[in-house]
């Protein structure tokens, strides 16, 4: 390891040298915001405008060029950009809702990393019709935290040349170093129609947008104010429901208070009073095949703020499974899909330097005949170690049903560099955890590490987990126990070159799983012989996945259909392919088939999204499966519809509607927002539930919500 540390130096010093800049120009009052940049403030700037490509081709210069610019005021950050496209009539943009999937459209990315530590960022995106996207640097810069949303504006604008955008983004919406004159910065631009990203800072395909280790730099910031940096966010939600057949409706009115206070520019005091997440999107039904739980990501607002700092480790999640998560937020708040009302919480986090910190504190509200009342909290310092490393310890205490004397600690180390070998990446991390709680016996401890090279052409990592057959924090998702997990990923990318084919990619991910003892339970050799991405946008996969499951106790894979213990062995194959998201019918459709413990299971799968313009989109996904084993046969269905409405991107109309066998039930969620100023929001929700009774479908639920917030800043 010290070797690669060594050999990492020179190179990084070289490449530190180069990096690009770009000087911020003086924004001396505002601006109107119409994404035409024609203030004289514009005009001054300086201005990037040597984008190179990444895609089709490595190093070139883009049909698409663009030039940007940023401006600097007291409280404030705007990006100013023009994207020329020779063929404005080609221009693919069809989404104006809020953190879209803006991959497969016209857009901008930026990152700004605001500490200038190379290891957080935040996130921010546009398409040509105006959606916004913003998320957290995740996952040491391979990732994005999606779900996290802030307060900023943007507006676009169409030209003869191209489109223009114009991003306003309040400093209040953002932590950074005091006293810094300069920023992590980055800008990539897809130009969906010909398949084309640049980027103006590392423009190669080993570097991602989203690292900031690889981005430029945004010099002479001015000396930011925030005021009192004060914001009160009252909320009032109000409603009526009937929870079950026999209930009254009743009515609901209930106040809600968030305040935050920040302590300077990097840290962040967050209090919330009788806390509300009537606007929360629900869960998308899923079909389980396996003997372990499926994995839920949150959603809630309160939970996501700086939850970037609360990540822990590398290799807890990867491959087809989520392993572990050492704070699993939905803990709180939530009980076998239930939720539990939180009566107060409060939430420290900030970075001081080069330590990153996090504090969570919630007691939840008694539930008479589901769960006491509980204190649950949990507690994270990381500190940033050599340029793009780190060393930190985790902390969660509590439990959400009041069993006693619950507790979980852990620490880990992680090692990271872009520059290996001059521009490669590469991790090796190590990590461990302890519980203890009341009723746990057994081993209560889990270990494990993971070296990486995550790269273009070639993307290897191993990584070992331990998880002890007692390891069962109260905050924490922990998917099987008493086992020790192996996974391998070994993934090679080819560009042919051509008109044809884009991408190949090959991919062999061995996965097994042994018990304490060292007797195996579970494998699955997960290998891609034929893997094409076109250069139209479409893509064809055919996959072969031996596997194997050693039952130890009967295991109920569908209601009514017992497996015996013993051991199976089976192969699986299979066959995907996708419609170019950019078109205007796009879609998947996949088919697994094959053997299946000691029978036969086809999966089939698909969705199908209808863009007839930006105002409107329609998707329907379907999923069925059909098994045959030896004690019985069976068949889940899924269907899932959504319709999605765009007034603008600031008034959004969505319809979710889901059916499944297994619950029988009919779930509509259908939700109005309106972001009627950048700090405020109103939401009408309206969710219903109906039984299919086999012959007719009869009412089982309903709620009608409308919540009304607005942040008043100060």
């Amino acid at each position: 390891m010290t070797m690669l540390m060594l050999g990492a130096v020179a190179p990084a010093q070289a490449q530190q040298a180069l990096l690009p800049t770009l000087q911020a120009g003086a924004l001396n009052g505002d601006l109107r915001l119409d994404g035409v940049l024609d203030e004289p403030a514009w005009a001054g700037a300086e201005m990037i405008q040597d984008l190179v490509t990444i895609e089709p081709l490595e190093g070139k210069a883009p049909v698409g060029r663009t030039t940007v610019r940023v401006l600097a005021g007291a409280g404030v950050v705007v990006v100013g950009i023009e994207c020329f496209d020779p063929d404005v009539t080609g221009i693919v943009s069809y989404s104006k809702a809020r953190d879209a999937d803006l991959g497969s459209e016209d857009h901008i990315k930026l990152i700004f990393d605001t500490f200038l530590d190379g290891r957080s960022g935040y996130i921010f995106a546009v398409n040509a019709t105006g959606a916004r996207y913003d998320a957290l640097v995740a996952n040491q810069g391979e990732g994005e935290a999606r779900e996290w949303d802030t307060a900023w504006e943007a507006a676009t604008a169409r030209t003869p040349a191209g489109w223009s955008v114009e991003i306003r983004i309040p400093l209040q919406s953002l932590a950074f170093s005091a006293g810094l004159a300069q920023w992590g910065f980055n800008v990539q631009r897809r130009l969906q129609r010909l398949l084309e990203t640049s980027r103006w800072a590392s423009p190669r395909r080993d570097a991602k947008i989203s690292s900031p280790a690889r981005a430029g730099r945004l010099t002479g910031l001015p000396d930011f104010s925030l005021g009192l940096g004060l914001t009160v966010r009252p909320t009032i939600v109000s409603g009526v429901e009937k929870l079950t057949p026999a209930d009254t409706r009743s009515g609901r009115l209930e106040p809600s208070l968030d305040v935050t206070q920040r302590l300077g520019p990097n840290a962040l005091l967050s209090a919330t009073v009788n806390t509300d997440f009537a606007e929360t999107e629900v869960d998308a039904r899923r079909t389980n095949l396996t003997r372990f739980s499926l994995f839920f990501p949150e959603k809630r607002t309160f939970f996501l703020e700086n939850s970037d700092i609360f990540a822990f480790g590398i290799g807890l999640s990867g491959g087809f499974r989520t392993d572990i998560v050492p704070f699993f937020s939905r803990r709180i708040g939530l009980y076998q899909g239930t939720e539990v009302p939180l009566d107060v919480g409060g939430k420290l986090s900030g970075r001081a330097g080069n330590t990153n910190f996090g504090a969570l504190a919630v007691r939840s509200r008694e539930d008479s005949g589901l769960v006491p009342a509980a204190t649950m909290g949990a507690f994270r310092i990381k500190q940033n170690v050599l340029r793009e490393s780190s060393v930190g310890i985790l902390a969660t205490v509590g439990d959400p049903e009041g069993r006693p004397d619950s507790w979980m600690v852990g620490t880990d180390w992680t090692y990271q560099t872009s520059r290996l070998w001059g521009d490669k990446n590469f991790l090796v991390g190590v990590w461990g955890l302890a519980t203890n709680r009341s009723d746990l016996t057994g081993d209560k401890t889990a270990v494990g590490w993971k070296i990486d090279y995550p790269n273009d052409t070639w993307d290897i990592a191993l990584t070992y987990k331990r998880v002890g057959d007692g390891f069962d924090p109260s905050l924490s998702f922990v998917s099987r126990r008493g086992v020790q997990i192996w996974s391998l990923g070994l993934n090679y990318s080819l560009r042919p070159g051509g008109r044809v084919i884009r991408q190949l990619f090959h991919e062999l991910q061995p996965f097994l799983v042994l018990d304490l003892d060292g007797r195996w339970e579970s494998y699955r050799l997960f290998s891609a012989p034929i893997n094409w991405r076109f250069e139209s946008g479409e893509r064809f996969e055919f996959n072969i996945v031996p596997e194997g499951e050693r039952l130890v106790a009967p295991f109920e894979i569908a209601d009514g259909v017992l497996l015996p213990p013993g051991s199976y062995h089976w192969v699986r194959y299979r066959l995907e392919g996708d419609i170019a998201a950019k078109r205007q019918v796009s879609g998947r459709v996949t088919w697994w088939f094959g053997p299946f413990y000691d029978g036969t299971l086809h999966q089939l799968s698909g969705s199908l999204q209808f863009k007839p313009s930006a105002s409107a989109t329609f998707e329907i996904q379907g999923e069925r499966n059909d098994g045959e084993v030896s004690t019985g046969v069976f068949t889940q269905d899924i269907v899932r519809g959504r319709v999605s409405v765009y007034f603008s991107p600031d008034l959004q109309l969505n319809s979710f509607v889901q059916y499944d066998n297994d619950t029988r039930l009919l779930g509509a969620n259908t939700r109005l927002r309106w972001t009627f100023h950048p700090l405020g929001d109103l939401f009408v929700v309206y969710n219903h539930n109906a039984a299919d009774l086999g012959d007719r479908l009869a009412f089982d639920s309903n709620q009608l919500l409308v919540k009304l917030q607005y942040a008043f800043r100060m």
